[in-house]
This record gives C-alpha cells, structure tokens and sequence, in this order.
C-alpha cells in the first residue's frame, strides 16, 4: 500500500508493485482547477518576464545608452538578483499571511516595474524598473500553493505543468516579442509586459480557487537541510546553469540572426517561430519516454550533454544561418526538456517536510542564474559572440558531471 507520502510498505513484493505502478491517480476538481489556474498564472507572469529576452539586444539600440553592451546584459539579468534576494523571505511570508496576498502584492510591484520601464527615457531606467519587476519574487509562493492545493500522489503532475509553463512561455515570447516591439516599440513592449502583470494579478485575486494550508507551514526546516541533500543541491545548481546559459546567449542571438538572416527586429519572430515549432515536436518523444520508462536520470544526463554538444558546436554553426537556426532547434530541444524535468525531479527527490523550502531554493538558484547569466554575456559579448558560447558550452560540461552523480532516487522511479 502506499503511505500518504507515496512511498510503499514494507510488505510489498516486486511482484505487487508492478501492478501498482500502472494505477494512475486522478486530479479532483478543485486539484485540477488549482493547478491549471497556477500554472497559467506562473505562465503568464513568465511571459511577462521573458518577453524582453529575445529581442532587448537590437531593440535598445534605439534608446539612449542602449549600444553598451554590459548595461544590456545588467538589464536583462537585473530582475534575477531581486529576485534571488526576495524569493525565500516572500515564500517564508506566503507561509504566515497567506499565499494569494503575497502573490498580489508581488504582482503590484511588477506592474510598477514594467511602468517604470515602459516610462524610461535611457537603458539605466531600464536597469532600475526591473530591479522593481524582481522585488515581487512570488515563485516559490505559487509553487508552495500548488502544494497546498494537492495531494502528494498527484503533485509531481501539477508541479510538471507549472515547470512546463515556462518554457512554454519563453517559446510564445520569442515569436510575440519581435512582433510586439515592430508594432509598438520598445516602449509598447513594456507596457504589454505591465498589462501581463495585471492579468497575472486578477488570476491571483480571484481566480485560483481557495484551498485550505496545512496545520504545518511548509517551510519549518532550517536551510542547512536542504543545502546539505546532495541531490537537491544538483538540481538548484542545473537550474542555475539553464538559466544562466539561456540569458547570456540571448545577449547575442537577436543581433547574430537579425545579421546573418537579414532581419530586422520586426521581422525576428519568422525565425523564432519555426524553431521552437520544430524543438516542442521533436521533444514529445522524449518526454513521453522519460515518463513511461521513468527515465528521468537518463533524460537528465543526456539533455545536458546535448546542451554542450550544441553550444560548443555554436561558434562553428553561427558563420552561416541555417547552420545556427539548426543549433537554436537543438538547444530549445534540449532546454525544454530540462525546463520541465528540473522541477518535478525537485518534488520527487525533497523530503514531505521541507518541499516548500526546497523549492524556495529552487527558485533563487534559478533567479541568480538570470542575473548571472545577463551580465556575464553582456561583459563576455565584447571580446566576441564566440567567447559566450564557449564559456555556455564549459558551464554545461561542469553541469553535466554534476548531473552524473544524480542518484536514482525510488521517489523518482516509483
């Protein structure tokens, strides 16, 4: 049998789990509702964030102070270390106030935020409302509520759909954004941002249903517990490295194939939208295997390496543009896949007491991965575009030796 924590008794025999392993619970209504509630409220509030990703490197060039290449980089990864510094004490507060106030409060300050840089007149006001975007750090909040909202037998798939959502969003990004800024400009694009954080705002207010938190805060342990479980501590670092990798080569990648393709950046998202197309069709049969076979330590190595193969591969591949457009196919294959294996292997691996702050750490580590990853391609981008790759490729190599000493937890493989 299976205790309310998943795992099975002590008088079960190999022959009596196979059969088990085949029973898959339902979601109840409310545990569906609240699910796809969050998740579209994390989605949304993604896009929000990512929307700048894809084409803030040519879009700045038409604002004051925009050509200089490391305040580009500071804009882009400026949210990430607010973010970073306000993730565990907003997740700690979510646990004493409530989720949903904190969530809102959160969303105001990103709303601010984006006005801010809607409102901007140079790059440095840029740099300082996404400082304001980060201070609503509410991802480890949403996270938290989407565990209270569901039973432990069902959270890995709730938790899959809020870790899907943001790669999910980053793909609708790269096709909305080109065309958001040829049509309203950089300005325009900020203030669709704001608006995303006030659809955000009303999910969260009044749409994500009410379900009861346990008599337990789901942050009671100290932080050492976590930075000492081995595998907890592979996964924050995996998703400091995608994170980091994806902001720094997306420093570069607007400029190189706008110039290597001809485009401008209107015209942006007719590359963008056939690869991520063509990177989500070719993962489902990955996903699908990694879940039938529960291969999920498999899919972990392999994706990373994948990941070293295509940026090492990148400074070769970005002398012509089909052979780039190819290595973005293979990197976006390979990131969605992490993107939402990273956080269900999380919710898998951390013991019942202290998930929530698991993911917590999660969430900041992901969040220092922004702002790293912004900053040191904006400085690493002046010495060559080639020079990002490379230190992407060498960062994922260190991932992926990390990723080799993942144990193949039972939690995992039940």
């Amino acid at each position: 049998m299976s205790n309310p924590n998943g795992t099975h008794g002590t008088h079960g025999t190999h022959g009596a789990h196979r059969p088990r392993a085949r029973v898959r619970l339902k979601l109840t209504p409310v545990e569906r509702k609240a699910s796809v509630t969050l998740a579209l409220l994390f989605a949304a509030r993604m896009l929000g964030l990512f929307l700048l990703t894809p084409i803030f490197a040519v879009a700045a060039t038409t604002i004051p102070g925009g050509n200089d290449a490391a305040k580009v980089g500071l804009a882009l990864g400026a949210y990430g270390l607010t973010q970073a510094i306000m993730q565990i004490p907003l997740g700690m507060a979510s646990d004493r106030f409530g989720r949903r106030p904190v969530i809102v409060c959160g969303m105001v300050l990103f709303i601010v935020g984006g006005v801010i840089c809607a409102l901007a007149s140079n790059i440095d006001w840029i740099v300082v409302g996404r400082v304001v975007q980060g201070l609503g750090a509410i991802s480890a909040a949403i996270t938290a509520w989407v565990a209270d909202a569901t039973r432990p037998e069902v959270r890995t798939r709730a938790m899959a759909m809020v870790g899907g959502s943001i790669g999910l969003s980053f793909a609708v990004s790269l096709v909305l954004s080109p065309l958001l800024v040829g049509e309203f400009g950089l300005s325009g694009l900020f203030w669709a941002i704001s608006l995303l954080g006030f659809v955000c705002l009303l999910i969260a207010a009044v749409v994500v249903p009410a379900v009861p938190r346990a008599e337990t805060p789901i942050v009671q342990v100290r932080p050492r517990d976590v930075l000492t479980h081995s595998d907890l501590l592979r996964l924050n670092f995996g998703v400091f490295c995608l994170h980091f990798i994806l902001m720094s080569i997306f420093v570069v990648a607007p400029g190189l194939l706008a110039r290597l393709g001809g485009y401008d950046s209107e015209h942006l998202w007719e590359v963008y939208l056939p690869v991520i197309l063509l990177s989500f069709v070719l993962m489902v049969p990955a996903v699908f295997y990694t879940e039938t076979r529960h291969a999920h330590k498999v899919a972990l190595e392999i994706a990373v390496a994948g990941l070293v193969v295509v940026l090492a591969l990148m400074p070769l591949a970005s002398k012509g543009f089909g052979s780039t457009v190819v290595m973005f196919v293979g990197f976006f294959i390979a990131f969605n896949i992490l993107e939402a294996l990273q956080p269900s292997l999380v919710s898998r691996v951390a013991p019942a007491e202290f998930k929530g702050l698991a993911l917590g750490f999660y969430n900041t580590a992901q969040s220092l991965g922004v702002f790293a990853g912004g900053v040191c391609g904006g400085l690493l981008v002046s010495h060559g575009e080639s020079k990002v790759f490379l230190a992407a490729a060498a960062l994922a190599f260190i991932w992926f030796l990390t990723a080799r000493g993942f144990r193949q937890d039972k939690s995992v493989t039940a």
